[in-house]
């Protein structure tokens, strides 16, 4: 019975190892995710901006253009 037992606990343990590691592993992946999407959306922000002051320069020279008419 004792044999029955260890073999259980060995088995009970290693399969709490194996969900760890498989934890651990979701962990690091869902981290790096999340620092791949935060550096996409700067990256997204940066041409927001760029193109918000393209859109105001070119508005600035339109009504200048308007206002020489």
């Amino acid at each position: 019975m004792d044999k029955n037992i260890g073999e259980q606990l060995n088995k009970a343990y290693e399969a709490y190892r194996q969900a760890c590691v498989e934890r651990d592993h979701a962990v690091k992946e869902l981290q790096q995710k999340t620092e791949n999407y935060m550096q996409q959306i700067r990256e997204q922000q940066e041409k927001i901006e760029l193109q918000n002051s393209i859109i105001a320069k070119l508005k600035s020279q339109l009504a200048a253009l308007n206002v020489n008419r």
